[in-house]
């Protein structure tokens, strides 16, 4: 192989094109949008600076290795600053929990809540423990290409009981209710329901416990430059702001790309960092296009998400760099968004306040957040968000207001929101769904979809779509998985 072309500059296009480019693949990547990142997009406002997400940085040594592939480092390029706690987890009762991994102070806010949950908590981290060794360091960044290769790891799979639900599994530990959402509810950060998600997502706090959790100085947007930069050092090119259209197939080869402006290249392989319905969809020339388009629309698509940017006068030292805002309903609210397409008046609240570690993210005497609340998707709610938008961020800003910011309305410098036809528009997503497929066991692995095409064996895939799934982890393992293929 001499000539790859990546379309989409996602994290995973773009780790996996320096992968390629470090290896004296000549890359370029085809971007439809004006900046690179794609979920990962930034926007200046009125002095802000605001990052469209993710905005949860772990496992720090899977980017660093990107840039130890050309004896690089990946300090010349990002400044990651660790967040503590990682996580404040807030309750309408008026319950506040600080997760870290300083065990003298988790174990001290356990046994406030429930003193016999201490121990339950020790033994899930052993679980956790196994499930990452199985599910991250074993599996993470393998391919799978066959059946055979699921069935070899289900033993040690079935051992950890993946088939049960992470809320399942937490709950065998604990029994504060508190708990049970505090240890669960990181699955929905990577499109995960936690009442039907399977355990091996579990490994999250194993990830976070050894690792910590990291920002980006200046933003999740500078991580992606840094890879940028990095990338064209190497000699890659980047395209930008010139979507693609086609993807032309031959004889059962992927052969050439052609974009909106004219611009065609052929290339040795092609490989699709895009939403997989999207990016089946781009296929000219031979029918495995429209028959994968109609079989990945059958399967089970994430939520999506509103997500609401504030610009606020003042600072707010008290609030936490991540804040979880859960409603007063946990296991009924995650059906109503995953099974029965209600857009709840009650949303839990993911609050991002990057200001708080990096004040350069604001004007001087002001703060920056995000209101982050997971809704249905346009398949199950088929919202007209240009008309329920403002409404909608209205609800996220009396529950700010009841929380934690009690004159939010009038410290609003500049705001906007971001909703699922956004998603829909801007990145071409099936339904408008924020994380592609929904993790669930059936759609996992080899159940998902293949990092190389089965038919058309030069077409390769990456990101959020593939195995092993969305997150800043799972889509930087899912590049090291397809570039092992590629440079084979």
């Amino acid at each position: 192989m001499k000539r790859a072309i990546v379309i989409g500059a996602g994290f995973g296009g773009l780790a996996l094109a320096i992968r390629l480019q470090s290896a004296g693949v000549q890359t370029v990547i085809v971007e439809a949008r004006d900046k690179p990142g794609g979920r990962a997009y930034h926007w200046h406002r009125d002095g802000h600076v605001f990052d469209a997400g993710p905005t949860v940085i772990t496992d720090p040594d899977c980017l660093q290795r990107l840039w130890r592939l050309s004896g690089d480092d990946m300090d010349r390029d990002v400044t990651l600053v660790r967040v503590d706690p990682f996580y404040a987890l807030d309750w309408p009762d008026g319950t506040r929990f600080d997760y870290s991994n300083d065990d003298a102070a988790l174990f001290a806010q356990i046994a406030a809540l429930n003193p016999a949950d201490v121990e339950g908590y020790k033994r899930f981290l052993s679980y956790s423990a196994g499930v990452y060794e199985e599910g991250y360091v074993k599996l993470g960044t393998t391919a799978f290409e066959s059946i055979k290769d699921m069935l070899k790891a289900a033993p040690s799979l079935a051992r950890y009981q993946a088939w049960r639900s992470v809320y399942s599994i937490v709950s065998k530990f604990v029994t504060d209710e508190h708990l049970r959402q505090a240890l669960s509810f990181h699955t929905l950060l990577v499109g995960g329901n936690p009442m039907s998600c399977s355990a091996i997502y579990a490994l999250i706090h194993k990830l976070e416990r050894d690792g910590g959790v990291w920002f980006a100085r200046g933003g999740t947007n500078r991580l992606v430059a840094g890879m940028v930069a990095l990338f064209e050092r190497l000699g890659g090119e980047l395209r930008l702001n010139d979507p693609a259209v086609a993807i032309e197939v031959e004889n059962g080869v992927a052969t050439a790309v052609r974009t909106r402006s004219g611009w065609r290249d052929t290339a040795d392989a092609v490989a699709c960092n895009g939403d997989v319905v999207a990016s089946y969809g781009l296929i000219e020339g031979d029918p495995r296009g429209p028959k994968r388009v109609k079989a990945l629309k059958k399967k089970r698509h994430s939520p999506s998400l509103f997500v609401l940017h504030l610009g606020l006068e003042g600072t707010f030292p008290d609030i936490a760099h991540h804040s979880i805002l859960f409603g007063p309903r946990y296991e009924r609210l995650l059906g109503d968004i995953y099974d029965r397409g209600t857009l709840a008046s009650d949303p839990a609240i993911y609050l991002h306040h990057p200001s708080a570690t990096d004040p350069s993210m604001a004007p001087d005497g002001c703060s920056t957040f995000y209101a982050l609340a997971p809704v249905p998707h346009l398949g199950k709610a088929p919202v007209d968000w240009a008309v329920e938008g403002d409404h909608y961020a209205d609800i996220i800003l009396d529950t700010l207001a009841e929380r934690l910011i009690p004159d939010i309305r009038t410290r609003i410098r500049t705001r906007f929101h971001y909703s699922p036809s956004d998603f829909q528009s801007d990145l071409f997503a099936h339904l408008g769904s924020a994380f592609s497929l929904e993790p669930l066991l059936w759609q996992s692995a080899w159940l998902r979809p293949h990092n190389r095409d089965d038919k058309i064996r030069n077409l390769y895939f990456v990101g959020a779509g593939t195995h092993p799934g969305a997150g800043i982890p799972g889509v930087i393992g899912s590049a090291e998985a397809t570039a092992r293929l590629m440079l084979a």
